[in-house]
Protein backbone atom coordinates (compact mmCIF):
# COMPACT_ATOMS: atom_id res chain seq x y z
CA UNK A 1 0.00 0.00 0.00
CA UNK A 2 1.60 3.21 -1.41
CA UNK A 3 1.57 6.41 0.29
CA UNK A 4 -0.55 8.39 -1.20
CA UNK A 5 0.44 12.28 -2.22
CA UNK A 6 -2.49 15.34 -1.14
CA UNK A 7 -2.14 18.19 -3.29
CA UNK A 8 -0.50 20.02 -0.74
CA UNK A 9 2.94 21.36 -1.39
CA UNK A 10 5.85 19.69 -0.42
CA UNK A 11 9.17 21.09 1.64
CA UNK A 12 8.89 24.15 -0.80
CA UNK A 13 10.08 27.61 0.50
CA UNK A 14 8.41 30.05 0.44
CA UNK A 15 4.75 31.66 1.83
CA UNK A 16 3.40 27.66 2.02
CA UNK A 17 6.25 26.33 3.42
CA UNK A 18 5.51 29.22 6.53
CA UNK A 19 1.85 28.42 6.47
CA UNK A 20 2.26 24.84 7.47
CA UNK A 21 4.59 25.56 10.22
CA UNK A 22 2.39 28.37 11.35
CA UNK A 23 -0.66 25.58 10.90
CA UNK A 24 1.08 22.79 12.55
CA UNK A 25 1.95 25.38 15.69
CA UNK A 26 -1.75 26.27 16.20
CA UNK A 27 -2.68 22.23 16.33
CA UNK A 28 0.31 21.87 18.69
CA UNK A 29 -1.22 24.67 20.84
CA UNK A 30 -4.23 22.92 21.15
CA UNK A 31 -3.06 19.37 21.76
CA UNK A 32 -0.94 20.81 24.34
CA UNK A 33 -4.55 22.18 25.98
CA UNK A 34 -6.36 19.04 25.50
CA UNK A 35 -3.94 16.57 26.92
CA UNK A 36 -2.70 18.99 29.58
CA UNK A 37 -6.26 18.51 31.27
CA UNK A 38 -5.28 14.72 31.15
CA UNK A 39 -3.12 15.27 34.30
CA UNK A 40 -3.28 18.72 35.59
CA UNK A 41 -6.70 18.09 37.40
CA UNK A 42 -4.78 15.67 39.61
CA UNK A 43 -3.01 17.99 42.26
CA UNK A 44 -6.46 19.78 42.10
CA UNK A 45 -8.27 17.08 43.87
CA UNK A 46 -7.96 18.86 47.21
CA UNK A 47 -9.35 21.85 46.08
CA UNK A 48 -12.28 20.66 44.10
CA UNK A 49 -12.68 18.33 47.33
CA UNK A 50 -13.10 21.61 49.44
CA UNK A 51 -15.23 23.63 46.99
CA UNK A 52 -17.51 20.88 45.59
CA UNK A 53 -17.78 17.84 48.55
CA UNK A 54 -17.38 15.44 45.93
CA UNK A 55 -17.76 11.72 46.51
CA UNK A 56 -15.08 9.26 45.83
CA UNK A 57 -17.22 8.26 42.80
CA UNK A 58 -17.74 11.67 41.41
CA UNK A 59 -13.80 12.19 41.94
CA UNK A 60 -13.08 9.38 40.12
CA UNK A 61 -15.55 9.85 37.26
CA UNK A 62 -14.02 13.81 37.29
CA UNK A 63 -10.33 12.18 36.97
CA UNK A 64 -10.74 9.41 34.71
CA UNK A 65 -14.28 10.19 32.47
CA UNK A 66 -12.20 12.45 30.93
CA UNK A 67 -9.94 9.90 29.53
CA UNK A 68 -12.89 7.31 29.09
CA UNK A 69 -14.57 10.22 26.21
CA UNK A 70 -11.24 11.39 24.83
CA UNK A 71 -10.64 7.62 24.32
CA UNK A 72 -14.34 7.00 22.72
CA UNK A 73 -14.16 9.20 20.01
CA UNK A 74 -11.08 9.26 18.98
CA UNK A 75 -10.93 6.84 15.76
CA UNK A 76 -14.55 8.15 14.40
CA UNK A 77 -12.90 11.81 14.94
CA UNK A 78 -9.95 10.98 12.85
CA UNK A 79 -12.31 9.50 10.05
CA UNK A 80 -14.40 12.57 9.75
CA UNK A 81 -11.42 14.31 9.43
CA UNK A 82 -9.89 12.34 6.88
CA UNK A 83 -13.30 12.24 4.92
CA UNK A 84 -14.65 15.85 5.44
CA UNK A 85 -11.50 18.14 6.05
CA UNK A 86 -9.49 18.67 9.37
CA UNK A 87 -9.83 22.46 9.52
CA UNK A 88 -13.84 21.84 9.98
CA UNK A 89 -13.26 19.04 12.89
CA UNK A 90 -10.09 20.70 14.52
CA UNK A 91 -12.11 24.09 15.08
CA UNK A 92 -15.47 22.59 16.32
CA UNK A 93 -13.20 20.37 18.51
CA UNK A 94 -11.30 23.44 20.25
CA UNK A 95 -14.80 25.43 20.43
CA UNK A 96 -16.25 22.48 22.52
CA UNK A 97 -13.23 21.81 24.52
CA UNK A 98 -13.33 25.97 25.39
CA UNK A 99 -16.58 26.01 25.73
CA UNK A 100 -16.97 23.01 28.36
CA UNK A 101 -13.69 24.06 30.08
CA UNK A 102 -16.17 27.28 30.98
CA UNK A 103 -18.79 25.14 31.89
CA UNK A 104 -15.97 23.14 34.16
CA UNK A 105 -15.08 25.96 36.11
CA UNK A 106 -18.22 27.72 37.06
CA UNK A 107 -19.17 24.74 38.54
CA UNK A 108 -21.98 24.24 41.05
CA UNK A 109 -22.32 20.49 42.03
CA UNK A 110 -20.37 17.28 41.32
CA UNK A 111 -22.33 16.15 38.86
CA UNK A 112 -22.29 19.58 36.68
CA UNK A 113 -18.39 18.88 37.04
CA UNK A 114 -18.64 15.18 35.88
CA UNK A 115 -20.73 16.09 33.01
CA UNK A 116 -18.25 19.05 31.72
CA UNK A 117 -15.59 16.49 31.79
CA UNK A 118 -17.32 13.76 30.17
CA UNK A 119 -18.23 16.35 27.21
CA UNK A 120 -14.48 18.10 27.26
CA UNK A 121 -12.44 15.02 26.69
CA UNK A 122 -14.87 13.83 24.12
CA UNK A 123 -13.75 17.54 22.45
CA UNK A 124 -10.15 16.80 23.10
CA UNK A 125 -10.85 13.33 21.54
CA UNK A 126 -12.03 15.31 18.32
CA UNK A 127 -8.91 17.37 18.56
CA UNK A 128 -6.05 15.33 18.81
CA UNK A 129 -6.06 13.26 15.68
CA UNK A 130 -6.47 16.37 13.12
CA UNK A 131 -3.02 17.39 14.31
CA UNK A 132 -1.34 14.02 13.54
CA UNK A 133 -3.45 13.66 10.31
CA UNK A 134 -2.10 17.47 9.51
CA UNK A 135 1.25 16.43 10.13
CA UNK A 136 0.85 13.55 7.52
CA UNK A 137 -1.08 15.43 5.27
CA UNK A 138 1.59 18.90 5.21
CA UNK A 139 5.02 17.46 5.97
CA UNK A 140 7.17 14.88 4.00
CA UNK A 141 10.54 13.03 5.07
CA UNK A 142 12.79 14.70 7.31
CA UNK A 143 10.13 17.50 7.59
CA UNK A 144 7.74 15.05 9.00
CA UNK A 145 10.08 13.71 11.65
CA UNK A 146 11.24 16.99 12.41
CA UNK A 147 6.98 17.71 12.91
CA UNK A 148 6.43 14.68 14.69
CA UNK A 149 9.39 15.47 17.06
CA UNK A 150 7.45 18.71 18.05
CA UNK A 151 4.33 16.83 18.85
CA UNK A 152 5.72 14.18 21.22
CA UNK A 153 7.27 16.95 22.62
CA UNK A 154 4.47 18.74 23.44
CA UNK A 155 3.00 15.03 24.27
CA UNK A 156 5.68 14.62 26.81
CA UNK A 157 5.88 17.99 28.29
CA UNK A 158 1.91 18.38 28.88
CA UNK A 159 1.75 14.75 30.41
CA UNK A 160 4.19 15.85 32.69
CA UNK A 161 3.74 19.73 33.16
CA UNK A 162 0.51 19.51 34.27
CA UNK A 163 0.83 18.79 38.31
CA UNK A 164 3.22 21.76 37.94
CA UNK A 165 0.90 24.14 36.30
CA UNK A 166 -1.85 23.07 38.19
CA UNK A 167 0.00 23.64 41.70
CA UNK A 168 0.77 27.45 40.49
CA UNK A 169 -2.71 28.01 39.38
CA UNK A 170 -4.01 26.69 42.48
CA UNK A 171 -1.56 28.51 44.82
CA UNK A 172 -2.69 31.98 42.80
CA UNK A 173 -6.57 31.13 43.08
CA UNK A 174 -6.41 30.07 46.58
CA UNK A 175 -6.80 26.82 48.41
CA UNK A 176 -10.82 26.63 47.64
CA UNK A 177 -11.45 28.41 44.32
CA UNK A 178 -7.53 27.63 42.70
CA UNK A 179 -8.99 24.56 41.02
CA UNK A 180 -11.51 26.56 38.71
CA UNK A 181 -8.30 28.21 37.06
CA UNK A 182 -7.12 25.07 36.05
CA UNK A 183 -10.22 24.95 33.64
CA UNK A 184 -10.54 29.15 32.83
CA UNK A 185 -6.66 28.63 31.66
CA UNK A 186 -8.03 27.00 29.00
CA UNK A 187 -10.84 30.01 27.60
CA UNK A 188 -8.07 32.46 25.97
CA UNK A 189 -6.01 30.08 24.48
CA UNK A 190 -8.75 27.91 22.90
CA UNK A 191 -10.24 31.14 21.10
CA UNK A 192 -7.39 31.99 20.19
CA UNK A 193 -6.76 28.45 18.46
CA UNK A 194 -10.32 28.63 17.04
CA UNK A 195 -9.29 31.42 15.10
CA UNK A 196 -5.80 31.06 13.70
CA UNK A 197 -6.88 27.36 12.88
CA UNK A 198 -9.57 28.68 10.61
CA UNK A 199 -7.21 31.02 8.92
CA UNK A 200 -4.58 28.59 8.64
CA UNK A 201 -5.85 24.77 8.15
CA UNK A 202 -6.23 23.71 5.26
CA UNK A 203 -10.17 22.99 4.40
CA UNK A 204 -9.64 20.28 1.76
CA UNK A 205 -10.10 16.97 2.96
CA UNK A 206 -6.47 14.82 3.47
CA UNK A 207 -5.81 13.63 -0.30
CA UNK A 208 -9.35 13.41 -2.12
CA UNK A 209 -13.03 13.89 -1.75
CA UNK A 210 -14.28 11.44 0.19
CA UNK A 211 -17.86 11.92 1.12
CA UNK A 212 -18.90 8.17 1.83
CA UNK A 213 -20.93 7.89 4.70
CA UNK A 214 -19.23 7.22 7.98
CA UNK A 215 -20.12 4.18 8.51
CA UNK A 216 -21.76 4.44 11.85
CA UNK A 217 -22.24 0.61 13.04
CA UNK A 218 -18.56 0.22 13.43
CA UNK A 219 -18.51 4.13 15.24
CA UNK A 220 -21.31 2.00 17.35
CA UNK A 221 -19.59 -1.33 17.89
CA UNK A 222 -15.73 0.56 18.39
CA UNK A 223 -17.47 2.81 20.95
CA UNK A 224 -19.25 0.15 22.71
CA UNK A 225 -15.90 -1.95 22.76
CA UNK A 226 -13.64 0.77 23.88
CA UNK A 227 -16.42 1.87 26.81
CA UNK A 228 -17.04 -1.80 28.33
CA UNK A 229 -13.08 -1.72 28.29
CA UNK A 230 -12.15 1.02 30.17
CA UNK A 231 -15.09 1.33 32.15
CA UNK A 232 -13.62 -1.43 35.03
CA UNK A 233 -10.10 0.18 34.62
CA UNK A 234 -11.31 3.65 35.75
CA UNK A 235 -14.18 2.44 37.89
CA UNK A 236 -12.03 0.06 39.38
CA UNK A 237 -11.79 1.56 42.99
CA UNK A 238 -15.76 1.83 43.54
CA UNK A 239 -16.41 -0.82 41.78
CA UNK A 240 -16.53 -3.79 44.47
CA UNK A 241 -15.67 -7.58 44.04
CA UNK A 242 -13.95 -9.51 40.38
CA UNK A 243 -17.06 -9.18 38.28
CA UNK A 244 -16.23 -5.89 36.76
CA UNK A 245 -13.10 -7.24 35.23
CA UNK A 246 -15.40 -9.82 33.49
CA UNK A 247 -16.59 -6.37 31.39
CA UNK A 248 -13.14 -6.69 29.80
CA UNK A 249 -13.65 -10.47 27.51
CA UNK A 250 -17.12 -8.91 26.65
CA UNK A 251 -15.40 -5.90 25.67
CA UNK A 252 -12.78 -7.38 23.41
CA UNK A 253 -15.73 -9.64 21.78
CA UNK A 254 -16.89 -6.44 20.60
CA UNK A 255 -13.75 -5.35 19.16
CA UNK A 256 -13.57 -8.41 17.36
CA UNK A 257 -17.45 -7.99 16.03
CA UNK A 258 -15.86 -4.48 14.72
CA UNK A 259 -12.78 -6.29 12.86
CA UNK A 260 -15.33 -8.20 11.24
CA UNK A 261 -17.56 -5.80 10.40
CA UNK A 262 -14.98 -3.46 8.69
CA UNK A 263 -13.35 -6.26 7.05
CA UNK A 264 -17.25 -6.75 5.45
CA UNK A 265 -17.71 -3.02 5.13
CA UNK A 266 -14.23 -2.25 3.31
CA UNK A 267 -15.53 -4.32 0.39
CA UNK A 268 -18.21 -1.64 -0.63
CA UNK A 269 -16.94 1.73 0.95
CA UNK A 270 -14.10 3.27 2.74
CA UNK A 271 -14.45 1.67 6.72
CA UNK A 272 -14.03 3.81 9.40
CA UNK A 273 -10.86 1.85 10.39
CA UNK A 274 -8.88 0.15 7.41
CA UNK A 275 -7.47 -3.01 8.62
CA UNK A 276 -4.81 -3.22 6.23
CA UNK A 277 -2.87 -0.95 8.41
CA UNK A 278 -2.16 -3.73 10.49
CA UNK A 279 -0.57 -5.67 7.25
CA UNK A 280 2.21 -2.94 8.73
CA UNK A 281 4.56 -4.33 10.73
CA UNK A 282 5.71 -1.00 11.37
CA UNK A 283 2.28 0.27 12.63
CA UNK A 284 1.40 -2.54 14.08
CA UNK A 285 4.46 -3.23 16.48
CA UNK A 286 4.57 0.68 16.97
CA UNK A 287 1.05 0.97 17.80
CA UNK A 288 1.73 -1.93 20.55
CA UNK A 289 5.04 -0.38 21.63
CA UNK A 290 2.43 3.12 22.21
CA UNK A 291 -0.36 1.08 24.20
CA UNK A 292 2.68 -0.86 26.73
CA UNK A 293 4.67 2.64 27.00
CA UNK A 294 1.78 4.90 27.59
CA UNK A 295 0.64 2.30 30.42
CA UNK A 296 4.16 2.49 32.27
CA UNK A 297 4.48 6.35 31.34
CA UNK A 298 1.08 8.06 32.43
CA UNK A 299 1.05 5.70 35.82
CA UNK A 300 4.37 6.91 37.19
CA UNK A 301 3.18 10.87 37.50
CA UNK A 302 -0.30 9.25 39.15
CA UNK A 303 1.67 7.73 42.08
CA UNK A 304 4.43 10.67 42.50
CA UNK A 305 1.84 13.03 42.72
CA UNK A 306 -0.12 10.86 45.30
CA UNK A 307 3.63 9.73 47.35
CA UNK A 308 4.37 13.67 47.01
CA UNK A 309 1.31 15.19 48.48
CA UNK A 310 -0.79 12.79 50.36
CA UNK A 311 2.39 10.53 52.41
CA UNK A 312 4.36 13.31 52.70
CA UNK A 313 2.35 16.33 53.17
CA UNK A 314 3.77 18.71 50.02
CA UNK A 315 2.30 21.16 48.04
CA UNK A 316 0.76 21.15 44.68
CA UNK A 317 3.28 23.46 43.67
CA UNK A 318 6.09 21.76 44.99
CA UNK A 319 4.28 17.81 43.65
CA UNK A 320 4.46 19.90 40.34
CA UNK A 321 8.25 21.07 40.23
CA UNK A 322 9.35 17.23 41.45
CA UNK A 323 8.15 16.16 37.91
CA UNK A 324 9.83 18.88 35.96
CA UNK A 325 13.23 17.49 35.10
CA UNK A 326 11.21 14.73 33.71
CA UNK A 327 9.54 17.07 32.00
CA UNK A 328 12.49 18.60 30.88
CA UNK A 329 13.89 16.22 30.14
CA UNK A 330 11.68 14.92 27.49
CA UNK A 331 10.90 17.99 25.84
CA UNK A 332 14.96 18.29 24.81
CA UNK A 333 14.96 14.50 23.92
CA UNK A 334 12.32 14.89 21.83
CA UNK A 335 12.98 17.30 19.67
CA UNK A 336 16.23 15.71 19.09
CA UNK A 337 14.46 12.15 18.38
CA UNK A 338 12.60 13.78 15.61
CA UNK A 339 15.61 14.83 13.85
CA UNK A 340 17.24 11.98 13.50
CA UNK A 341 14.52 9.47 13.77
CA UNK A 342 14.24 8.73 9.81
CA UNK A 343 18.34 7.88 10.31
CA UNK A 344 18.12 5.29 13.33
CA UNK A 345 14.56 3.83 13.17
CA UNK A 346 13.45 1.90 15.56
CA UNK A 347 17.01 1.41 17.63
CA UNK A 348 16.20 5.06 18.53
CA UNK A 349 12.89 3.87 20.17
CA UNK A 350 14.90 1.31 22.04
CA UNK A 351 17.75 3.24 23.31
CA UNK A 352 15.00 5.91 24.60
CA UNK A 353 13.39 3.15 26.44
CA UNK A 354 16.40 1.82 28.22
CA UNK A 355 17.29 4.84 29.53
CA UNK A 356 13.19 5.02 30.89
CA UNK A 357 13.75 2.06 32.56
CA UNK A 358 17.56 2.83 33.70
CA UNK A 359 15.89 6.29 35.09
CA UNK A 360 13.31 4.61 36.86
CA UNK A 361 15.31 2.08 38.46
CA UNK A 362 17.79 4.81 39.38
CA UNK A 363 14.65 6.91 40.86
CA UNK A 364 13.82 3.66 43.34
CA UNK A 365 17.17 3.62 44.30
CA UNK A 366 18.05 6.72 45.67
CA UNK A 367 14.83 6.27 47.88
CA UNK A 368 15.71 2.62 48.95
CA UNK A 369 15.96 2.65 52.92
CA UNK A 370 16.52 6.19 53.37
CA UNK A 371 14.69 9.22 55.04
CA UNK A 372 11.96 10.51 53.25
CA UNK A 373 13.50 13.96 53.35
CA UNK A 374 14.25 16.40 50.07
CA UNK A 375 12.61 13.35 47.45
CA UNK A 376 11.78 16.15 45.42
CA UNK A 377 15.79 16.89 44.76
CA UNK A 378 16.84 13.56 45.32
CA UNK A 379 14.62 12.17 42.56
CA UNK A 380 15.30 15.37 39.92
CA UNK A 381 18.36 13.56 38.30
CA UNK A 382 17.00 9.89 37.64
CA UNK A 383 13.87 11.56 36.65
CA UNK A 384 15.96 13.76 34.27
CA UNK A 385 17.57 10.65 32.64
CA UNK A 386 13.87 8.92 32.34
CA UNK A 387 12.34 12.02 30.87
CA UNK A 388 15.65 11.88 28.29
CA UNK A 389 14.35 8.48 27.46
CA UNK A 390 10.96 9.25 27.01
CA UNK A 391 11.83 11.75 24.59
CA UNK A 392 13.01 8.88 22.39
CA UNK A 393 10.29 7.50 22.54
CA UNK A 394 7.18 9.51 21.89
CA UNK A 395 8.07 11.17 18.83
CA UNK A 396 9.70 8.73 17.22
CA UNK A 397 7.46 5.93 17.44
CA UNK A 398 4.83 7.89 16.83
CA UNK A 399 6.78 9.16 13.62
CA UNK A 400 7.73 5.48 12.52
CA UNK A 401 4.61 4.11 12.84
CA UNK A 402 3.15 6.30 11.04
CA UNK A 403 5.65 6.62 8.47
CA UNK A 404 3.48 3.70 6.27
CA UNK A 405 0.12 5.19 6.49
CA UNK A 406 -1.28 6.35 3.09
CA UNK A 407 -2.57 10.55 3.81
CA UNK A 408 -6.25 9.62 3.38
CA UNK A 409 -6.08 6.75 6.51
CA UNK A 410 -3.87 9.25 8.89
CA UNK A 411 -6.66 10.68 10.53
CA UNK A 412 -8.09 7.38 11.32
CA UNK A 413 -4.89 5.05 11.78
CA UNK A 414 -3.42 8.32 14.44
CA UNK A 415 -6.84 8.23 15.92
CA UNK A 416 -6.24 4.37 16.69
CA UNK A 417 -2.77 4.93 17.54
CA UNK A 418 -3.60 7.40 20.48
CA UNK A 419 -6.72 5.28 21.85
CA UNK A 420 -4.36 2.20 22.47
CA UNK A 421 -2.32 4.94 24.51
CA UNK A 422 -5.69 5.79 26.36
CA UNK A 423 -6.59 2.04 26.81
CA UNK A 424 -2.65 1.59 27.57
CA UNK A 425 -2.87 4.31 30.24
CA UNK A 426 -5.83 3.32 31.82
CA UNK A 427 -4.70 0.24 32.12
CA UNK A 428 -1.22 0.84 33.51
CA UNK A 429 -2.66 3.30 36.04
CA UNK A 430 -4.98 0.66 37.38
CA UNK A 431 -2.56 -2.07 37.84
CA UNK A 432 -0.02 0.68 39.45
CA UNK A 433 -2.25 2.05 41.55
CA UNK A 434 -3.70 -1.11 42.77
CA UNK A 435 -0.28 -2.31 43.53
CA UNK A 436 0.65 1.02 45.57
CA UNK A 437 -2.96 1.14 47.72
CA UNK A 438 -2.75 -2.58 48.02
CA UNK A 439 0.86 -2.20 49.73
CA UNK A 440 -0.07 1.07 51.48
CA UNK A 441 -2.58 -1.13 53.28
CA UNK A 442 -0.26 -4.11 53.95
CA UNK A 443 2.67 -2.08 55.48
CA UNK A 444 0.18 0.12 57.29
CA UNK A 445 0.97 3.33 55.63
CA UNK A 446 4.31 3.31 54.30
CA UNK A 447 4.40 5.71 51.40
CA UNK A 448 7.54 4.97 50.43
CA UNK A 449 7.74 1.01 50.12
CA UNK A 450 4.24 1.56 48.47
CA UNK A 451 5.64 4.31 45.85
CA UNK A 452 8.70 2.45 45.69
CA UNK A 453 7.03 -1.24 44.77
CA UNK A 454 4.54 0.44 42.46
CA UNK A 455 7.64 2.07 40.29
CA UNK A 456 9.41 -0.75 39.50
CA UNK A 457 6.25 -2.48 38.32
CA UNK A 458 5.87 0.34 36.02
CA UNK A 459 9.89 0.34 35.19
CA UNK A 460 8.97 -3.57 34.60
CA UNK A 461 6.00 -2.38 32.02
CA UNK A 462 8.35 -0.42 30.12
CA UNK A 463 10.46 -3.25 29.51
CA UNK A 464 8.02 -5.13 27.50
CA UNK A 465 7.72 -2.15 25.27
CA UNK A 466 10.88 -2.88 25.00
CA UNK A 467 11.07 -5.94 24.20
CA UNK A 468 8.40 -4.95 21.16
CA UNK A 469 10.95 -2.83 19.92
CA UNK A 470 13.60 -5.62 19.91
CA UNK A 471 11.20 -7.82 18.32
CA UNK A 472 10.66 -5.00 15.51
CA UNK A 473 14.37 -4.34 14.95
CA UNK A 474 15.31 -8.13 14.78
CA UNK A 475 12.54 -8.68 12.05
CA UNK A 476 13.67 -5.77 10.08
CA UNK A 477 16.90 -7.02 10.43
CA UNK A 478 16.05 -10.62 9.00
CA UNK A 479 13.97 -9.16 6.67
CA UNK A 480 16.88 -7.16 5.36
CA UNK A 481 19.09 -10.31 5.25
CA UNK A 482 16.85 -12.40 3.62
CA UNK A 483 16.38 -9.58 0.76
CA UNK A 484 20.59 -9.99 0.08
Amino acid sequence: MSECRSSTPGPDTGSDDRRRWRALSVGLIAAFMTLLDVSIVNVAVPSIDRALHVTPSDLQWVLSGYALTFGLVLVPAGRFGDARGRRTAFVVGVGLFTLTSALAGLARSPEWLVVARLVQGAAAGVVNPQVSGMIQELFRGADRGRAFGLLGATIGISTAVGPLLGGLLIAVGGAEHGWRWVFFVNIPVGIVAMLLGWRLIPSRPAGHADRHRLDPLGVLLLGAGVTVILLPLVQREQWQGPGKWLLIPVGLLLLAGFALWEHRYARRAQPLFDLRLFTMRSYTLGALIGLIYFAGFTAIFFIFTLYLQMGLGYSALVAGLAITPFALGSALASALGGRVVTRYGRPLVAIGLLGVVVGLIATDLVLAGGPHENVPLRTALPLLVAGLGSGLVIAPNQTLTLSEVPVPMAGSGAGMLQTGQRIGSAAGIAAVGALFFSTLADDRGDWGTAFRHSLLLAAGIVVLALGAAVADIALGHRRSAGRS
